[in-house]
């Protein structure tokens, strides 16, 4: 007597155990998404979240041309301005960040280029 497979049977389920697959060769899934993801369970849309202004969280109301060293950190290296990208700085503490260091540039109490610069004469022909 020959039987039939009838569509009674259903096919095997991927978390099923399937014959000729071991269990470390098959991908892990999570109910929510169906993917394998590693570490966090968390997901977010866009990406990183968005530093806060070191400026508004401490409520520094003015950025002072006299305090040298608080100015120092938001200055490249090469003596620029660092961007609101680098700093994290909102519109408004960028624009006093950057009035205050041309200020103090302009004092002399903040150089204009870095040391390393004015030492090899770059730039003059």
């Amino acid at each position: 007597m020959i039987t039939e497979r009838s569509e009674e049977t259903e096919p095997l389920d991927d978390m099923e155990e399937a014959p000729g697959v071991a269990d470390e060769d098959r991908p892990r899934r999570t109910e929510a998404s169906g993917v394998e993801r590693g570490g966090d369970d968390r997901r977010r849309r866009f990406g990183r979240r968005r530093r806060v202004c070191i400026m508004c969280a401490d409520k520094i109301k003015v950025v002072d041309y006299k305090n040298v060293s608080f100015l120092r950190r938001y200055v490249s290296d090469r003596g620029r301005i660092e961007t609101r990208r680098k700093t994290n700085a909102c519109a408004k503490h960028q624009r006093a960040l950057a009035r205050a260091i041309k200020r103090a540039r302009h004092l002399a109490l903040i150089p204009y280029t870095a040391e390393h610069i004015r030492s090899a004469g770059a730039g003059h022909r």
